[in-house]
């Protein structure tokens, strides 16, 4: 990267089935968040939960907070004083940035020190404990819990008790005493003053993390955001005595406007949406919280699909494949297992012109920073091994792994790396929050059970709707008919939307859909009705 100031945007893409935010960064992708109405997120929500089973054996415990599934609760995530039934519970800000998230857990101390024990549990560490809960937890009991890690593959959402509510400017942290301030406030004069508003603003026994954005916001606008903030704690309160559990008693924004709230900062040069109806819902969030950023906030009116413009569809295909081509011709290969996710660089066709050492430094250096990206596109998570290709001098491999962790300091999602090994392997952890990229825009394939994946049928239904979109801007015929797989038909029709009836609104034209199960389930034809002709693979 070069040391140039680097140019940011949001890009927002809605349809029916799905919603997907886009970072851009230098013009290229660098993370894609999917959302679906059928698997909306989670993180951040707060439940009344019960305790289904105490497991001394796994340092955990089991709490049914209305799932399929039962959320694990690890014993590292209990505080001595995790409060029971209508208690009150402790501290935790998972969805901030990363130097914001490594503040909030000193607040059972009620002061602002202990960082360096604080990162331990998105880092994978837990403090020293007895086989014992730490807390008299019973098969039974009511508990507050807040989810910090969505379900995935089967296992059901990670939840803490240290619970946090997050606003704009700051997070709220009930019981507790004690004020944190992100580590990106590097200004002393800035920090004393915020920390001296925070002390005047906050209420008795509750702490209170003041997050980057907040810098230059004076006590007004930081007040209001607490009176937010005490708002919703107390329909939290109300939620948590009125309603029976298992019930979700507080719940987070949507991805869209939680993106909007943690990554909307003065360093990103445009957020451009695509939908009306979101433009309406984000420009009045941004009068409210940011009315200094309104003007960044655009509508996306070309003809064109926002994602077609940007070239981030053609980067979400490759994506979907573990093969990445490299500039000077190398690769590396991305292979995700259950267990741990391997990659692999390879000098492909790259041919040096120097000794293999400083070729395979080359090459290292280049995939080193692929990589780093690829982690944070993809959201890939939990073990991570890395092949580089071998180098001799401890020089070498120095260089190589410095540069991998300047990378990731760009990477909101908590990471620890380790050293390159004599084989030339290097082992790292990163946080896992969400599914990754894979697994949110495919699912199984019902013929391979697994050992392959197809596009989801939300993807085709956005893969659908471009192509219309893209028909309208070059054709005027107005009655088509569409063929696709009998399941894929079925999607489209079912829902709060019927997505075809709500395309021909949107083109005011007549689309006639119909079942062919000779078709694949990705795959889709169009025929023009009045020339009587397939003209799927003319737009």
């Amino acid at each position: 990267m070069s040391d140039s100031k680097t140019t940011k945007e949001i890009l927002i893409n809605q349809t029916h089935r799905e919603t997907r935010i886009a970072i851009m960064e230098n013009d290229l992708l660098a993370e894609l968040y999917v959302e679906k109405p059928e698997n909306a997120r989670i993180v951040g929500n707060i439940y009344k939960g019960v305790v289904e089973n105490v497991l001394d054996g796994m340092q955990a415990a089991f709490v049914d907070i209305g799932f399929d599934t039962n959320a694990f609760l690890p014993y590292s995530e209990i505080e001595d004083n995790a409060l029971v039934l209508d208690q009150g519970t402790e501290d935790d800000d998972d969805d901030e940035d990363e130097d914001e998230s490594d503040k909030n857990r000193d607040q059972s101390k009620g002061r602002d020190k202990g960082r360096k024990q604080q990162s331990q549990r998105g880092r994978g560490g837990s403090r020293q404990r007895s086989n014992k809960p730490p807390m008299n937890l019973k098969t039974g009991q009511e508990i507050l819990v807040q989810v910090i890690k969505e379900p995935y593959m089967g296992k059901g959402a990670r939840v803490t008790t240290n619970v946090a509510i997050p606003g704009r400017f700051m997070v709220l942290v009930p019981n507790a005493n004690y004020v944190g301030i992100s580590r990106k406030v590097n200004n002393n004069y800035e920090r004393r003053r915020l920390r001296k508003i925070a002390y005047k603003i906050k209420p008795k026994d509750f702490g209170v993390i003041i997050r980057t954005v907040a810098e230059g916001k004076d006590e007004e606008v930081l007040e209001g955001d607490m009176n937010n903030l005490l708002d919703g704690y107390k329909r939290m309160e109300t939620a948590i005595k009125k309603q029976p559990a298992p019930t979700l008693v507080y719940k987070d924004m949507e991805t869209v406007s939680s993106l909007i709230r943690d990554l909307f900062t003065p360093d990103v040069d445009h957020v451009i949406v695509d939908s009306k109806a979101m433009h309406r819902q984000l420009h009045g969030y941004l009068r409210g919280a940011a009315p200094q950023l309104v003007d960044r906030l655009e509508l996306h009116r070309d003809k064109s699909p926002i994602f077609e413009k940007y070239s981030v569809e053609q980067e979400i295909q490759k994506t979907l494949t573990p093969r990445v081509q490299l500039r000077s011709g190398a690769t590396i290969v991305i292979e995700q297992t259950e267990a741990l996710v391997s990659i692999d660089v390879n000098s492909g066709r790259y041919v040096g012109r120097k000794d293999h050492e400083a070729n395979a430094v080359r090459i290292n250096l280049e995939a080193a920073r692929e990589i780093a990206r690829q982690l944070r596109l993809r959201d890939i998570g939990g073990l991570i091994v890395i092949d580089f290709i071998d180098m001799h001098y401890d020089e070498n491999k120095k260089k190589v792994y410095y540069e991998l962790r300047r990378e990731l300091r760009k990477d909101r999602a908590k990471v620890a790396v380790n050293y390159i090994s004599d084989f030339g392997l290097l082992e790292m952890t990163r946080q896992r929050i969400r599914l990754n990229l894979l697994l949110s825009a495919t699912e199984e394939c019902p013929v391979c059970h697994g050992s392959g994946r197809i596009p989801s049928k939300a993807s085709m239904v956005t893969k659908i709707e471009s192509w219309f979109r893209r028909y309208r801007t070059k054709a005027r015929e107005f009655k088509l008919e569409l063929l696709v797989h009998p399941e894929l038909a079925s999607f489209m029709r079912s829902g709060r939307k019927n997505v075809i009836r709500s395309m021909q609104w949107q083109h005011l034209m007549k689309i006639d859909l119909k079942e062919d199960d000779s078709l694949n389930i990705d795959e889709f034809k169009v025929f023009s009705r009045k020339h009587k002709k397939e003209i799927t693979g003319d737009y």
